[in-house]
């Protein structure tokens, strides 16, 4: 036995066949058949990636933004966040372009916060969150649609988010992550 830290270990088995069993409007779901034992079959959401923004103003409060969730049916707070919409795309851009487009606020200074995956064993999606401060209001405000037309922001403190974090009250897994992360940085 080590005392090395643990870690992650990339590891790849050959995939014999892969095949997108839904095409679905966001992301598909994909069947591979696995050379792992005596081979496998695994499906699971053929996911873009995702960033998420842990945005802070000048008091250390944190941009919360609460928009219906379809798949967990609630209205819940999270980071503001979006899909990378196309193969490569820069990630912090693409942070940058969501905290625009959800929240109408710019950032002067952008950090990585923490990267994940969100369910290792049903998507291969990873979200990149980032820590932008020296926040400010747009030049202009976004067009919103479907679930972003009626989005509410708040700025609250952050000992608020890890509170409601730890007791239940607040369940998306990046603002959870993001918020433990922080907390775990700032208390040194």
């Amino acid at each position: 036995m080590t005392d090395a830290p643990i870690h992650d270990e990339p590891t790849s088995f050959d995939v014999t066949r892969s095949d997108v069993v839904h095409e679905g409007a966001v992301w598909n779901v994909r069947r591979d058949d696995v050379a792992y034992g005596d081979g496998m079959v695994r499906e699971y959401i053929d996911h873009t990636g995702a960033v998420a923004v842990w945005a802070e103003d000048a008091d250390g409060r944190v941009l919360v933004i609460q928009q219906y969730r379809h798949p967990v049916r609630m209205r819940d707070w999270e980071l503001p966040a979006g899909l990378l919409d196309h193969a490569g795309e820069d990630h912090l851009e693409a942070a940058k372009r969501e905290l625009a487009e959800e929240a109408d606020i710019e950032a002067d200074t952008w950090e990585p916060l923490v990267r994940y995956n969100t369910s290792s064993g049903g998507s291969n999606e990873f979200i990149q969150i980032y820590r932008a401060r020296d926040v400010r209001a747009a030049a202009t405000a976004f067009e919103r649609e479907d679930e972003e037309a009626d989005i509410v922001a708040r700025w609250v403190p952050r000992s608020e988010v890890v509170a409601g974090a730890l007791d239940g009250r607040l369940q998306n897994s990046a603002l959870i992550v993001a918020a433990l992360a922080v907390d775990a940085i700032e208390r040194g």
